[in-house]
C-alpha cells in the first residue's frame, strides 16, 4: 500500500441510513448499549439536533467518535414552489447532484407529504411524466427519510406532518430495503411516531415485493391499477406483463387479510376514451369484488408530449356511481398543486437519464407512426 492510498480517509457514516434496529446494531458494534439508538433518534427526529456536541446524554468519548466518523446528512432544498391552493413542491438535491421532488399538501385536518423513492423511474407507465424521464438510481434511506426531515423543518413545529405517502418519483418496492428502513423511522415512537394507517406505500404491482412487505412492515397499501383488464393494463402499466392482474389481486387479498379494517386503495387515473367507459367500470367492480377495496379516481394531469386527455367530469361521476352501486367505496381525488406541476403523475425532477428511456420511447412512437 503506498502512502497516498494509506492516507485516504474512510467515508463518513450517515446515521440517517439506519432505523432503530440498525442503530442498535451499530452502537453494539462500538461496545455501547442498545439504548443509545433511542437517544440518538430522539435528538435527530424529535429535537432536530444534528450537532453531536449538543447530544448531552451521550458520553464525551462517544460524541467524539461520532464527530470523527459519522455525519447526519440530508438532501438540500434548492427550489421551493408554492401553488395557489397552498401545495408546496420542493426540488431537493442529493450529495451526488441528483435532483428529486417532494410535495407538501396541507389540509384543514391533516398535512400530507408525498415522498420520492428513486431518481426517475424504470417502469415506463405511459401516462406518468416521471416515467418518461428514465431511471437513474435508488435513493438511500437517508435520502428518503431526509425528505420528511427537511419538510418538517421547513413547515415548522406549528404544523406537524400527519401523513406520508410514498407516491413521489419512483417505484418504492424496487428500492425495498431503503424504503422499509425509512418507513420504520416514520412509525418509530422515538422518531416521528406516525400511525401505520398514516404511512402509505404505493406500488405499480411488484408482486414478490408486496408479499415480502406483508411479512416485515405493516403500512397502508395503494396500488396503481389504472385498467380493469390485462390487455389494457399491459399498455398503461407495462409491469403488468410480468405480474398480471390475477397475481396482483392475489397479493392484494393476502396483504389485506389481517383485519376487517384493512383494505387496499386502488389508484385509477381517468383517461378520456381509454379506460373510462361504463363497461370498464363494471369490469373493474367485478375484478375487485373479493378484495377489500377503496378506489381513488384520479383526473389525468397533462404534461408535455402526452397524448392523453382527462376524462370529462360527467364521465368520471358516472364511473364512480357504477363502483358505488357495486358496494365499493370510491372517491375522486381533488387535484392539488397543478399550477406548479405538483399534481399526481407530473413529478419530473431534473435527473440525468442514464437509461436513455425517453429516447427509446420517442423512437418507438416514431416507428409506430410510419405507414
Amino acid at each position: 500500500m503506498n502512502s497516498a492510498t494509506a492516507s485516504v480517509k474512510p467515508a463518513l457514516i450517515n446515521l440517517l441510513d439506519f432505523d432503530r434496529k440498525g442503530l442498535q446494531a451499530f452502537f453494539v458494534g462500538l461496545g455501547e448499549k442498545p439504548f443509545r439508538a433511542t437517544q440518538l433518534l430522539k435528538w435527530i427526529y424529535q429535537e432536530g439536533v444534528v450537532e453531536f456536541d449538543e447530544m448531552t446524554n451521550l458520553s464525551k468519548s462517544l460524541r467524539s467518535y461520532l464527530k470523527e466518523n459519522c455525519q447526519i446528512q440530508t438532501p438540500e432544498i434548492v427550489t421551493e414552489q408554492l401553488a395557489s391552493d397552498g401545495t408546496c413542491k420542493w426540488v431537493m438535491q442529493t450529495h451526488c447532484g441528483n435532483r428529486i421532488e417532494t410535495v407538501f399538501i396541507p389540509e384543514e385536518r391533516r398535512a400530507t407529504l408525498c415522498i420520492s423513492s428513486q431518481v426517475g423511474c424504470a417502469l415506463a407507465c405511459s401516462f406518468c411524466s416521471t416515467a418518461q424521464q428514465g431511471f437513474n438510481r435508488n435513493l438511500s434511506t437517508a435520502e428518503v427519510i431526509g425528505q420528511l426531515y427537511l419538510a418538517q423543518q421547513r413547515v415548522g413545529p406549528e404544523r406537524r406532518i400527519t401523513n406520508v405517502v410514498m407516491m413521489g418519483m419512483g417505484e418504492p418496492l424496487l428500492n425495498f430495503d431503503n424504503v422499509v428502513a425509512a418507513m420504520n423511522l416514520m412509525m418509530d415512537d422515538f422518531a416521528y411516531g406516525l400511525s401505520k394507517r398514516r404511512v402509505t406505500i404505493s406500488t405499480s404491482g411488484v408482486v414478490p415485493a408486496m408479499n415480502r412487505l406483508n411479512e416485515v412492515c405493516d403500512v397502508s397499501m395503494a396500488v396503481s391499477l389504472h385498467a380493469p383488464n390485462d390487455a389494457l393494463r399491459d399498455q398503461l402499466v407495462p409491469i403488468n406483463i410480468k405480474y398480471p392482474l390475477a397475481e396482483l389481486m392475489e397479493a392484494c387479498r393476502a396483504y389485506a387479510k389481517d383485519g376487517p379494517r384493512k383494505h387496499i386503495t386502488f389508484e385509477y387515473v381517468m383517461l378520456d376514451g381509454i379506460n373510462d367507459s361504463l363497461n370498464d367500470a363494471r369490469t373493474l367492480a367485478k375484478l375487485l369484488k373479493n378484495v377489500p377495496s377503496k378506489v381513488n379516481l384520479i383526473p389525468f394531469n397533462p404534461f408535455p408530449q402526452s397524448s392523453y386527455r382527462c376524462s370529462e367530469s360527467n364521465v368520471i361521476l358516472k364511473f364512480r356511481d357504477v363502483l358505488h352501486n357495486a358496494g365499493i367505496v370510491t372517491t375522486i381525488r381533488k387535484t392539488r398543486g397543478e399550477d406548479i406541476d405538483a399534481a399526481c403523475g407530473q413529478l419530473v425532477g431534473k435527473v440525468q437519464d442514464k437509461s436513455r428511456r425517453h429516447l427509446k420511447l420517442q423512437n418507438a412512437k416514431a416507428a409506430s407512426n410510419v405507414v
